[in-house]
């Protein structure tokens, strides 16, 4: 045989067997291979596929093309519904060189009026995942295109108390279509879910070259969300822009969304840009508000350590310090209104006590603290509040590490000075292990006490210090186990004198300054100094020294229950004509606290000069005239008098 007969025969031997491929695809067409292909997928999976329609082969290097007509493919019997997927028609594009290394990667998946059911139920086990047992993460098929016309698409974890359900369709089925629409419903990690929006014709499932556009408006819970933007990768969230609004009653809310711990706070809205790359969101010139006050600045979250790290650069113009009663556990209204109203008396003693407390006290939910690491910085310009708290800017540095808050600084301005605090709560122990210093300097009197008529006029600062510790899972519990001491301190000034004459119960000096108007008088001194052991503050010196009468008291607060038991004795420096000197008794509760004198004094007293009257008419003053010591007294001196006092209290009424 010569060689070019050879070269012929062995071309004929080769092209032999495609020839009567194409003569067998020609007559029988690509529907033989159904078969084979399901009992191929049976065996890999342990799933029914069904190919029931046409099916048709478009060669392409590298990327053929395969498309089959009404398809299903089975669920695992351990899911709720009985198939993963059905659809009138599949289209699919293979990357080869990807199939020859034994990966299944398809560039491009279009679907005509699927339904796509995904589940992830117990033991790690997902729907998607392709081996026997669903539970290998290498044995799934990698989609990077999707394209469908009208469809629905459900997901379930049960695990995670999650079931939606969402219908999608499109203007257009070609690919310069109009996109996508879609509607959602359903629950998320236990919430209701409501969501409707749009996106371009293909979903970028896993391609990282290409953003999605995306306009969603969505409610999970009571929190709202508008985005409009782009997402590259709507699997992995490789990378974002977008526009991004919340609003919800609570940031705390957030974290069941975001696995992220905020504090709870009143009800806001935001608006801002939203950008991420790698393991950085960012969250920026956003603007917004919470409860009555603005907010505005920059969040940014890294995901890429033990646990996320949040940094934050806030700033207000108008802080509402009404706002601030849900980030130290206070009842709503308890912290604008200081000064609560009795309850009316159909109230149900069980529930007055708690209705009757003004410290803080609902407990911190620590068990989130662990869920990131923050550094955040609050600013206010301006504070609105009550009368009763003379307050303006804030400057405070959050700092949340390995379940450790910190307030450092916490700084207020605070009657024309101001207080600065360090602040640390320790969420590592339960209960809350607190420390708090506070320093208050140069605090103005007359602003300390605006609403108080006789104090307007009055001259002179306070300095103080506060060194506290306790344990607690609440502001309240806190402070009614805290050890430590308080110190206040006032050094020079004026005062008004009819203050003074009122607190003396001098009514002959009263009633001239209801004629002359009322003056100042030299303030000397002012020291309050309490030492605090579990809860209680006892005074070891408490004294008010003017150059009309000097005021000692003695006794302790209760911070725990709240409760007030101070008696304050009046040493008078001038004589007074007509006085009912008598001690004065604070009483009752910090939410209602209650000034009296001891009736028994007075009435003995009044009923002394009513007998010397009937006697004589000017021996009925003899009773009333208050002599006084007639000099200035040390102020050191008072200090170290009043640390010997025994603490006693006055009767109760």
């Amino acid at each position: 045989m010569t060689p070019s007969r050879l070269l012929k025969w062995t071309a004929g031997l080769l092209l032999a067997p495609v020839l009567l491929a194409v003569l067998f695809v020609a007559i029988f067409g690509w529907n033989w291979l159904r078969g084979p292909i399901e009992r191929m997928t049976l065996d890999k999976t342990g799933r029914e596929l069904a190919i029931s329609g046409d099916l048709e082969l478009k060669f392409g290097w590298p990327q053929p093309r395969i498309h089959a007509g009404a398809v299903t493919f089975a669920n695992p019997p351990w899911a709720r519904e009985k198939q993963m997927l059905a659809a009138d028609a599949v289209e699919i594009a293979i990357d080869l060189p990807q199939l020859l290394l034994r990966h299944i990667v398809l560039p491009e998946v279009r679907l005509e009026r699927p339904v796509v059911f995904l589940e992830q139920g117990s033991g790690g086990r997902k729907n998607w995942l392709l081996d026997l047992n669903q539970q290998d993460e290498q044995a799934r098929i990698r989609i990077d295109r999707l394209m469908l016309d009208n469809g629905r698409l459900g997901y379930d974890d049960a695990g995670q108390k999650t079931s939606i359900r969402s219908e999608l369709s499109t203007a257009n089925t070609q690919p310069a279509g109009a996109g996508v629409t879609f509607t959602a419903q359903g629950q998320y990690k236990g919430l209701p879910l409501k969501a409707h929006g749009s996106g371009g014709p293909v979903l970028g499932l896993r391609d990282e070259s290409t953003p999605y556009p995306l306009k969603a408006d969505l409610t999970v819970g009571h929190t709202g969300v508008k985005a409009d933007g782009t997402i590259t990768s709507l699997l992995k969230f490789s990378a974002m822009d977008m526009r991004l609004a919340l609003r919800g009653e609570s940031l705390a809310q957030l974290f069941p969304l975001l696995g992220v711990a905020f504090p709870a706070t009143r009800a806001y809205a935001t608006d801002g840009h939203l950008l991420h790359s790698g393991n950085t969101w960012r969250y920026e010139k956003f603007s917004g508000r919470i409860g009555d006050s603005d907010i505005a600045g920059t969040l940014q979250v890294d995901t890429g350590g033990k646990r996320p790290a949040m940094k934050a650069d806030l700033v207000s113009k108008l802080l509402d310090v009404a706002d601030l009663g849900p980030l130290i556990g206070a009842r709503p209204g308890s912290v604008q209104d200081a000064k609560q109203a009795a309850p009316p008396p159909s109230q149900t003693a069980a529930t007055t006590p708690a209705q009757a407390r003004v410290l803080p006290d609902l407990p911190f939910k620590t068990d989130r603290w662990d869920s990131v690491d923050a550094e955040v910085k609050l600013s206010a310009k301006t504070i609105r509040r009550a009368k009763e708290l003379p307050l303006d800017d804030l400057v405070t540095h959050l700092s949340l590490r390995d379940s450790v808050l910190t307030l450092d600084p916490l700084n207020f301005g605070v009657a024309g000075g101001h207080l600065n605090a360090v602040i640390s709560l320790d969420g590592r122990k339960d209960p809350i292990q607190a420390h708090a210093q506070v320093r208050a300097r140069k605090i103005l009197i007359a602003k300390l006490f605006p609403t108080v008529e006789l104090n307007k006029t009055s001259i002179g600062q306070v300095n103080g210090e506060f060194d506290l510790a306790g344990k607690g899972n609440s502001v309240g519990r806190m402070l009614a186990s805290s050890n430590g001491k308080v110190g206040l301190v006032v050094a020079g000034g004026e005062i008004s004198k009819m203050m003074m004459e009122k607190i003396g119960l001098h009514l002959w000096e009263i009633l001239e300054l209801k004629v002359t108007g009322d003056k100042l008088v030299k303030l000397r001194c002012a020291v309050a100094d309490f030492g605090v052991k579990e809860g209680i503050m006892r005074a070891d010196a408490l004294i008010f020294d003017t150059e009309v009468t000097t005021i000692v008291g003695t006794g302790s607060i209760d911070l725990g229950q709240e409760k007030l038991d101070l008696t304050l004795n009046q040493k008078t420096k001038n004589t007074s004509p007509v006085a009912l000197r008598s001690p004065i008794y604070v009483r009752g509760n910090f939410a209602k606290p209650d000034v009296e004198v001891d009736k028994g004094r007075v009435a003995a007293r009044a009923l002394g000069a009513i007998a010397l009257g009937i006697a004589n008419p000017l021996l009925a003053l003899i009773p009333l005239i208050d002599a006084g010591p007639g000099k200035d007294s040390d102020c050191g001196q008072l200090v170290r008098d009043a640390r010997t006092l025994p603490q006693k209290t006055g009767p109760r009424s």
